[in-house]
This record gives C-alpha cells, sequence and structure tokens, in this order.
C-alpha cells in the first residue's frame, strides 16, 4: 500500500513540474526561517562550547533595591562585596564566580591603539566556562592572590595585534588603562553572554581596591551547581540569601532582591518579565515564541491550502473512478495527505540544507560577533517534525475536502 502510494505521489509531482516547484519554494523559504531561528534560539539558549555547562549554571545579574521612604527602587548590577561576602560562601554548590561585564578600553601597543572588549574575572569564572585554550594558559587562584597583571586575548584579537599563530602572542605586553599586562593566554573567540569580550584579566589588577567594598558595581555571579536537579534548591537558596542582604544605607534601601537566572529566564527577564518577584515568565517567552512560530507557518499554509486545493481539483476524474472502484474516503485522503506530507519532507531537507549556507554566511558576516551556530541533530529533527505538520496542516482539509466527491459528479468533472 505505502509502495503505491509512494509511486502515485511521484507520478503527480512529475506530472506539474512547475506547480511541484512553486509548492517547494514556498515551503523551503518557510522553514528555512523557522529553522535559522530554532538555531539561534537554541545558541543562546542551550549553548553548547563555552557555555557547556548551562544546563547546570545560574547567573546573578541584577538586584533591586526599594526605599519604602522615598517609594523609589533602584536597579543595579552586582557589587564584588555582594558576591564574595553572600554568594560566594553558599554551601551545596560546585563553584561560584565573580566577572564583570565587558567594557569598552583602549588597548596600547606601542604608537597604536585598539578598540577592545574586556572582562575581569576571578580564577573561578575559567573554571566554569569551557573556554579553548589556544595558546599558553589560564589564569589561576594563585594569580588572583598574587594580583599579578596577566591577561588572556580571545583567537580574533590576538592575531590582529600580533599577526600569526596564537602562540606569537604569548609573553607579549599591552598597556590598558596605563596598566602593562602580560599576554598569558589565548582561547577561542566566543559570542555568548558570559563569554563574549576580546580580553580578560584578574580582578585583584583593578587600579583601587575600592571594588571590594562595593554592594553595587559591574558584576555578574555565576553559581555552578554540582548536578541540574540542584537548581531549583540553590534557587530558592539565593533568594533567602538576598532577603538577608543589609545596604550600607539600610535607612535608604531597605529591601534587596536578586534572582539566579537560568539562560532562558535572564533572557525572559529582561525582555517582558521584571525584577520584582521570582518568576521569570519564561513560560510565557516561550509561548509567545511558539505562536509566532506557528502563526509564521500557518501564513504560508494557507497559501499552499489553495494551491494544493487546485491541484487536487484537477484529478476529480482520478477521485470519480478510484470511488467508482470502492475507494473510502479514508483511503483517498490519506493518499492525498501522504503526497502533501512526501513534498514537505522533501522541502524540508532542501531547507536543512539552505540553513546551513545561511548560518555559515551568518558566522562569515560577523553581523552577530564571534557567532559559531551549527545544525544539530535536535535541529534537524525540530526541522523534520515542523517539516510533517506543514504538510499535514495544509494537506488536510483539501484533502478531507476532495475525498468526499461524489464519485458521479467528480466523472462528471463537477465539484
Amino acid at each position: 500500500m505505502l509502495r503505491n502510494y509512494l509511486l502515485t505521489a511521484w507520478k503527480v509531482f512529475m506530472r506539474r513540474k512547475l506547480f511541484t516547484l512553486i509548492n517547494l519554494l514556498c515551503i523551503v523559504l518557510t522553514l528555512v526561517v523557522l529553522m535559522v531561528v530554532a538555531s539561534l534560539l537554541e545558541t543562546a539558549f542551550r549553548p553548547s562550547g563555552v557555555e557547556g555547562k548551562s544546563e547546570r549554571f545560574l547567573q546573578v545579574f541584577a538586584m533591586r533595591m526599594e526605599s519604602p521612604k522615598r517609594d523609589s527602587t533602584s536597579t543595579s548590577p552586582l557589587g564584588y562585596k555582594l558576591i564574595d561576602k553572600y554568594l560566594k560562601p553558599m554551601p551545596g554548590v560546585e563553584r561560584v564566580s565573580a566577572v564583570t561585564m565587558p567594557q569598552a578600553v583602549s588597548v596600547y601597543q606601542g604608537d597604536s591603539v585598539s578598540e577592545l572588549q574586556m572582562r575581569h574575572a576571578d580564577a573561578d569564572y575559567w573554571k566554569i566556562l569551557d573556554f579553548r585554550l589556544l595558546a599558553g594558559r589560564l589564569p589561576t587562584a594563585a594569580d588572583d592572590a598574587a594580583g599579578r597583571h596577566i591577561a588572556v586575548l580571545n583567537e580574533s584579537s590576538a592575531r590582529r595585534l600580533f599577526p600569526g599563530t596564537p602562540q606569537v602572542a604569548i609573553g607579549q605586553r599591552l598597556d590598558v588603562r596605563g596598566q602593562s599586562f602580560e599576554i598569558v593566554g589565548v582561547v577561542g573567540d566566543a559570542m555568548h553572554l558570559n563569554a563574549f569580550a576580546d580580553i580578560w584579566a584578574p580582578i585583584t589588577t583593578w587600579a583601587s581596591s575600592d571594588y571590594r567594598n562595593q554592594l553595587t558595581g559591574p558584576f555578574v555571579a555565576l553559581i555552578l551547581a554540582h548536578r541540574a536537579g540542584d537548581l531549583p534548591r540553590i534557587q530558592r537558596q539565593v533568594e533567602t540569601i538576598a532577603n538577608g542582604v543589609v545596604h550600607d544605607d539600610p535607612t535608604q534601601w531597605k529591601t534587596i532582591r536578586f534572582w539566579a537566572d537560568s539562560k532562558l529566564d535572564l533572557f525572559a527577564r529582561m525582555t517582558i518579565g521584571s525584577t520584582e518577584h521570582a518568576d521569570s515568565s519564561a513560560s510565557v517567552l516561550l509561548a509567545i515564541i511558539g505562536s509566532a512560530m506557528l502563526v509564521f507557518m500557518l501564513l504560508p499554509a494557507l497559501n499552499l491550502v489553495n494551491l494544493n486545493t487546485g491541484r487536487i481539483l484537477e484529478r476529480r476524474a482520478e477521485i470519480g473512478v478510484r470511488k467508482a472502484f470502492g475507494a473510502t474516503s479514508a483511503q483517498l485522503a490519506l493518499q492525498l495527505v501522504v503526497e502533501n506530507v512526501l513534498l514537505c519532507l522533501a522541502g524540508g531537507l532542501l531547507a536543512l540544507g539552505a540553513t546551513a549556507l545561511v548560518l555559515a554566511w551568518l558566522e562569515q558576516s560577523q553581523l552577530i560577533p564571534y557567532l559559531e551556530v551549527d545544525i544539530n541533530l535536535a535541529v534537524f529533527g525540530w526541522g523534520m517534525l515542523i517539516a510533517a505538520v506543514f504538510g499535514l496542516v495544509s494537506g488536510v482539509l483539501p484533502a478531507w475536502k476532495m475525498s468526499r466527491l461524489d464519485p458521479v459528479h467528480a466523472l462528471k468533472g463537477a465539484a
């Protein structure tokens, strides 16, 4: 039975090649957009590579302070004091790291000046994230304790500043904000939120030690759990810790709140959520993304319904003959749906190839700096599922309508 369906589908596709081509183009364009978006979302929410441990780490990006007297609020990144005093001693976690957000700095190399994005990070940062070390070494706790003026460059910056292999940059020196740093390591480029930077240096190389006494500042806390199942417990711990934080000026800022978020939770909180409560609105964000993708898929699907209806109308005589010889409406509907699903799956395979080309172009164009995104098995599976759903959505209605034609009317050419 299936073999007959496949043979019939192939003959139908070859009978009207232009119509088949138009259908394929519509399917491919739709699926390419959907799969490119799916690939970028997966890279953002479930990254591999440098943030491959993201399924078991959380990030605290900001704190919300409330003043009951002035009825005002203030939202700020964390200070080193808050991370060091309240979060690092937290029990039941593998590591807690303090790292600054990227800041633009002028880097002097003899008479030349370059603009780079710089982070200051502690030694735990290099153990939470899995940077690809290309040359040299990574900073250690001993470097932090000694306040050594060392730095790590990413690959692109190392090649730009010191042409040649990454090894050429090791041992070279750069001047940043009046301080001289020795390059001890070169790592692969990374565009992920917690890893994006051009140059890194230990926190203890800061020109002033005032950061140690500041509750607010330019820092982010990364918390690595032993297991992914520990994350809900750690989130509750962080919420409890926040309730116990005392501001340096408790009369002005009485209440302090902050939350430990996953990658998805953080994005949701920054876009549609709030810093007022623990719920990041991640479920709402996923519903919005899913609804948008569904609507985007339905629009061309409706167009394909009309195209498929026109194609099936041309086969009224065939449908009439098959019904006259005993074919049931269910059998005819299944045949027509199988044809449409096969066409959409073929479009899905073509779309996968086109998606790979689009993603490669995005990487080369540097529209998103240091972007590395691949079509993995998960995206391939979702692409095929989307193609199948696309075929069902655009094929069921015309198939059901035409399978119910009266055979006499169908043979006479009446709809």
